[in-house]
């Protein structure tokens, strides 16, 4: 479940920086850095549900 979350996060890290590389070279213009964010946007909510499903499902627990 670890690696799955790293992962998770790097994609959401590169899909963030591939929207600012892409809102620089193409100037606003394009619709590649809305599809790279809305890309973002998706793999954040997909990482939340699966936090929360390995909460709930006893996966991930709770340190004190």
């Amino acid at each position: 479940m670890r690696i799955v979350v790293i992962l998770l996060l790097l994609l959401i890290v590169l899909s963030l920086g591939s929207a600012l590389v892409f809102l620089l070279r193409d100037r606003g213009s394009g619709t590649r850095t809305v599809r790279a964010l809305a890309l973002r946007v998706g793999l954040s909510i997909f990482l939340f549900i699966l936090l929360m499903a390995g909460y709930g499902t006893g996966l991930i627990t709770q340190h004190l």
